[in-house]
This record gives structure tokens, C-alpha cells and sequence, in this order.
């Protein structure tokens, strides 16, 4: 009798669909038993086992995966099988764009057309995405605003508020653009706009899978923007104030996923790296992220990709460090959500070589892997960005209607940063990604 008592009470436990772990820094998460990534003393935890990865960002996977324009799902069935054969088990994806379609350095097509009106072909590229994952156990990182004009974001729902046609800085400049998306932080109507989508977003249920997105297992974390900034120093405590209120409202709808900002860290909040960590001690924010571009950043240029080497690793790691010593301080994880490397020579296609890049990734790599080794809390990184079997126009190099989705969103080079399916980075991934597996088994 005792034995069938214990053995129902075993089962009772392993039925129980909620469990509330609690961290050290005191953030309450919520899981479904195993299904989730988790949290535990500050490192994430996969189906029971310390996760430490290498993935990738796939911002385009939504459209691709939609029956609509630009939609392809045998080509996404190629990438994601690709990505899973070299390790890949963590995909960062964009929810949607918004915006007009056809505007210059603009993805094309866009989820929210007009506020609250949707192509509901993305909406059902996202469902069936997230099935897709799920049959293969990947994980998505899925962020929903951006504060570059690529995919609209801040500018745009500035544009529906009232404030005026947004500049495109292709046509306007750089500065015109961040004078008027500087107006987000401080626009009750903007942030408004995105709340609903937020709301709408989180709420949908999946045709494919027949749960609601709050219980798929395959969303890893809900991210509040890409490089989310607040573009002016004054602008600083309403940054805070913002990252604070739309967490706290996604942690009012999905109490089952992790969610994070997305910020490039330091070089994202105006070189301030206290407003880095106030925006990141927030206890509905369950893990750091950060952003290295070594180009982009001035540490190389198109002429000294191969020498300055040396000089982007040493700031590499720098950077990676002085982020990590908040995540150490709040025993939270941090992530490597963006990085990359230009092709040698600064060109763009297929055929061109990556030596460079595959020096600079198998570096960023090794301090990963000895990370995993050492239990740290520098727990994955994910490069910009999977082009796979993408072959850019050798007519233009920037996207236009019609070409494939590289990875490189409309305002670059097209293969500028992209990963293609032939490069010899392949390998530099695969060997990363066995090595992590072989450390947390």
C-alpha cells in the first residue's frame, strides 16, 4: 500500500504543469516542468541540463515562413535543417515590421501595416515558425520593436502618433533621424501604440500547434526591442521608465517565458554604464544582453579587417567583461545576442572568403566555451546573421523587392555580414557547438 502511495505521489509531482523557481536576485519565473528554458542561480537550464550555445539571428524567419510575399517554406525548411546540423539551436527573430511597404532601406513586407492592421500571412508565418522549432527543440529569442528604421519601430509609431513623416536617414540623414526618434521616450501615444502590439502579440493563439503563445515551448524569451535607446541624455530616466513598464506588462500576460531587453549594453545608453545596469536590475528582466560590432564600431575598417584583428579582440573582450561584472553583481546570465565581422576584403558575395571573420568568431567562441567550462554566466552568443543558402543580386548590393532574404536587412550590403551556407564559418560554428556539448553533458 505504501509503494502505490509514493508511486501516485511521484506521478501527482511530475503531472504538476507549474513550478516557480526562484532566483538569487530575488525574479520569480514561472515555467511549465521542462518545457522551458529556465533560470537556476543565475544560468539558464534546457530539458535539465546548463545551456550554453551558439545561434543565430534569423530576423526574416517569420516572412519566410509565411504562404504570403517572400514567404518560402521549403527554403525555410532548408535553413532550419542547415542551422541544426552545425549546432544551431537558438534563433533571434523579429516580430513582424511596421510600416508603409516600399520605403527605401525598409524590410519588405511588413507585419502591422496601420495601427492594429496586420498581414495575417506573417501573423501565420509566425505560427507555423514557432511549430517548426519546436519539431526540431529550437528556441526563439522574439523581439517586437526596433529603434532602427529598417523595420519601423520607434519612428513609425511616432508617425501614427502625430509627430510628423519620419525621416529615413538613407534620404534624411543619421541626424535628423535620431532628433525625431529621440520623441519616443517621452510620447505616451508611441508607447501606447506598441503596448497594443505587445498585447496582441502575446495574446494570439497558434493554429499549428494549438496552444497560446504564452505556453509554446519553443519562445525561449519575449525581447522588448533590437538596440532599444533613449537617444538623449535627458531622455535617460524615461528610457528606465519604459523598459520598466512594457516588461512588467509582458510578465502580466506570459509569466511562463523569460524576457530581456535587447540592448547593445554601454555603447546603446549613451556610453552610460549605469543606465546599462538600471535598466537591467529590474527583477522582470531575467537576463543581460550585449552587442559587439567591431566595424560598425570603428575598431576596423574596410581596409584593416586583417590587422586590426588583434585590437577588436582585446576590445572584444573588454567590453564582455565589464558587462558581465552586472550579471555577476545580480547573478543573472548575459548573452552575446549580435556580433560580426565583415568578409575579407569588404566584399559581399557567396564566393568571397571569411578568414577574418572565422579568426574572430572562433575567438569570441573559445571565451564562451572556457565560460561553459568554468560555469560562468557569459552563457551564449548568437552572429549576425544566418544568410544560408541566400545568393545576393550581383546587379545591386542592397536589397531590393523580389531578391532572397541574406540576412543583412535592406539598409546594407547585401552578404555584408551574412553567414552563407558554403562559408568555412560553418565549421568554426559546428566545432564551437560540439564543444559546449561535450562540456554540459
Amino acid at each position: 500500500m505504501k509503494k502505490i502511495l509514493v508511486r501516485f505521489f511521484i506521478l501527482a509531482v511530475l503531472a504538476t504543469s507549474l513550478v516557480a523557481c526562484v532566483g538569487k536576485n530575488g525574479t520569480i519565473n514561472v515555467q511549465k516542468a521542462s518545457q522551458f528554458v529556465t533560470i537556476e542561480d543565475g544560468h539558464f537550464v534546457k530539458n535539465g541540463n546548463p545551456y550554453y550555445f551558439v545561434g543565430a539571428n534569423f530576423w526574416y524567419g517569420a516572412i519566410l515562413a509565411s504562404t504570403g510575399e517572400g514567404g518560402d517554406r521549403e527554403r525555410l525548411s532548408l535553413e532550419l535543417d542547415s542551422l541544426q546540423a552545425i549546432g544551431v539551436d537558438n534563433l533571434r527573430i523579429l516580430v513582424g515590421g511596421d510600416g508603409e511597404n516600399g520605403l527605401p532601406s525598409r524590410i519588405r513586407p511588413t507585419l502591422q501595416m496601420k495601427p492594429g492592421i496586420y498581414n495575417d500571412t506573417i501573423l501565420d508565418g509566425l505560427d507555423y515558425l514557432i511549430a517548426e522549432l519546436e519539431r526540431r527543440d529550437m528556441k526563439a529569442v522574439l523581439y517586437l520593436n526596433n529603434a532602427w528604421e529598417w523595420s519601423g519601430g520607434y519612428s513609425v509609431y511616432l508617425q501614427w502618433a502625430g509627430y510628423g513623416k519620419a525621416p529615413i536617414p538613407a534620404v534624411d540623414g543619421w541626424p535628423a533621424y535620431m532628433e525625431y526618434v529621440a520623441q519616443y521616450m517621452k510620447s505616451p501615444e508611441a508607447q501606447g501604440l506598441f503596448a497594443a502590439h505587445v498585447k496582441l502579440i502575446l495574446s494570439r493563439f497558434n493554429v499549428y500547434t494549438g496552444r497560446p503563445y504564452t505556453e509554446e515551448p519553443a519562445i525561449m524569451s519575449w525581447q522588448v526591442a533590437n538596440e532599444p535607446r533613449c537617444f538623449a541624455d535627458d531622455n535617460k530616466e524615461a528610457f528606465v521608465l519604459w523598459t520598466d513598464t512594457v516588461t512588467a506588462l509582458i510578465r502580466s500576460i506570459d509569466t511562463n517565458h523569460l524576457i530581456s531587453i535587447g540592448s547593445e549594453g554601454k555603447h546603446g545608453c549613451e556610453q552610460d554604464i549605469e543606465l546599462y545596469e538600471k535598466i537591467h536590475q529590474n527583477r522582470n528582466v531575467d537576463y543581460l544582453n550585449i552587442h559587439i560590432w567591431p566595424y560598425n564600431w570603428g575598431w576596423a575598417s574596410e581596409q584593416t579587417l586583417a590587422e586590426s584583428l588583434d585590437d577588436a579582440k582585446t576590445k572584444t573582450i573588454a567590453y564582455i567583461e565589464e558587462h558581465k561584472a552586472l550579471a555577476e553583481k545580480y547573478s543573472k546570465p548575459i548573452v552575446l545576442e549580435e556580433f560580426g565581422y565583415p568578409r575579407d576584403g569588404f566584399r559581399f558575395s557567396r564566393e568571397s572568403t571569411t578568414t577574418s571573420r572565422d579568426e574572430y568568431y572562433g575567438f569570441v567562441f573559445d571565451y564562451l566555451v572556457e565560460q561553459a567550462a568554468q560555469r560562468g554566466l557569459f552563457a551564449g552568443c548568437n552572429f549576425w546573421a544566418w544568410g544560408g543558402s541566400a545568393k545576393p543580386s550581383a546587379e545591386h548590393e542592397y536589397w531590393q523587392q523580389g531578391d532572397p532574404y541574406t540576412g543583412d536587412p535592406a539598409q546594407e550590403q547585401q552578404g555584408l555580414n551574412s553567414v552563407f551556407n558554403t562559408d568555412s564559418t560553418m565549421n568554426v560554428i559546428r566545432t564551437a557547438n560540439r564543444r559546449l556539448q561535450e562540456i554540459v553533458k
